[in-house]
Formats: C-alpha cells, structure tokens, sequence
C-alpha cells in the first residue's frame, strides 16, 4: 500500500526518540518524523529546527545532522523502529516558512513580519509580530486599505498571551522601494550630464 507524506502516519515514538537522541546537545529540536511512501521502500522524513534563535540551519548544518541521524539508523541494524527491514530513504529537512507558527520560538523567528493569526478563536487578523516574550507576543494588526491603492490602516499594538493564539501563518510580503523607505524612490538613479 502506498502512503502519502499528506496521509502517512505519524513515526512511532520510539523512532523519533531515537533520532532525538542522536541530536541531543546539537542545539536542535526535532519538529516531526514521519514515515512515507511505499512500503518496499519507505521515505523517513525527518524535520528539524534550531532550538533557540531566530536564524534557520544552514545547508552544510543540515548535512551534519543528517549524517547523524544516518548513523544511529544505521546502528539500529536490519530493524529500524517504524521503518522495519529493508532499504529506506533518509530525508532530513527543515521547517519551510508556511509552518505553522504554535510554539514560542516559532513566534520569536517571525518577529518583524506579517502573520495571519486568529485571536481568541475569532475570525484571522493580519497583523505584524512587534516582539515574543515569555507569555505572549506584541501583535500589531493591519487592516487593509479600504479602497485598492490606499495604504493599509496600522492598528495600536496590543500584548496577546499566548493562550490566546490560534496557530499563526508568516504572510509573505511583496514591497515596492516605496514600501520598504516610505520615501517613492528607487535604488537606482538617472544621472544625465549635458
């Protein structure tokens, strides 16, 4: 039977403690493991995040972590924990930006953008993440211009605890020279000499 990353269940506990394990002290948290795909040769999918910051892992980081979540598979023998016998392919990753942000260090790595984010079980807000602090984060809201072309209405920010917070999604934003100085100009300039 083939299995999905969307419908494939959640790796066993077991297998994940055993990656964790060999990641331990690595300054790194494992998001999730899952095992994928068809059952002759099953994907385990492994993804992986820096535990405090707000920077990402870096390619050659995830390169190192992936040979050590190899080794301690490897080390496991013929059975590997959720994967069984036989060959498997090892894939170690990182979080993409349309994570879910559910978690405080999540909140922290989005500091300075805009998400999408339901307060209270209302209705989604759009507003910018000011600051994380232990309970909560400072959320100013941006309303949408009324009219196509007017400049988004920027509420007052407002300290929202954490119990709060539905899930939160980072909006990518696209800018203009105007948007990002305010000023209308570009970063090139026309210099004519008579």
């Amino acid at each position: 039977m083939d299995r999905t990353p969307e419908t494939a269940p959640a790796a066993p506990a077991e297998l994940e403690a055993l990656i964790a394990d060999a990641l331990a002290h690595r300054g790194v948290v494992v998001e999730s493991v899952r095992v994928a795909g068809a059952a002759a040769t099953p994907t385990v999918e492994v993804l992986l995040d820096r535990a405090e910051g707000t920077e990402g892992l870096s390619l050659d980081e995830v390169a190192e972590l992936s040979g050590l979540v190899s080794a301690a598979l490897d080390a496991q023998g013929a059975h590997v924990p959720g994967v069984g016998t036989g060959e498997y392919v090892l894939e170690v990753g990182t979080v993409g930006v349309d994570r879910p942000l559910t978690e405080p260090r999540h909140w922290a790595r989005a500091v300075g953008r805009l998400v999408e984010v339901s307060v209270d079980r209302a209705l989604p807000v759009t507003a910018r993440v000011l600051a994380v602090e232990p309970v909560g984060v400072e959320l100013q809201t941006v309303r949408a211009g009324a009219k196509k072309g007017m400049r988004p209405k920027v509420l007052p920010a407002e300290h929202v605890p954490f119990d709060r917070l539905g899930p939160g999604r980072v909006q990518v934003e696209w800018s203009t020279a105007q948007d990002a100085d305010g000023s209308g100009a570009s970063d090139t300039a026309e210099h004519t000499e008579a």
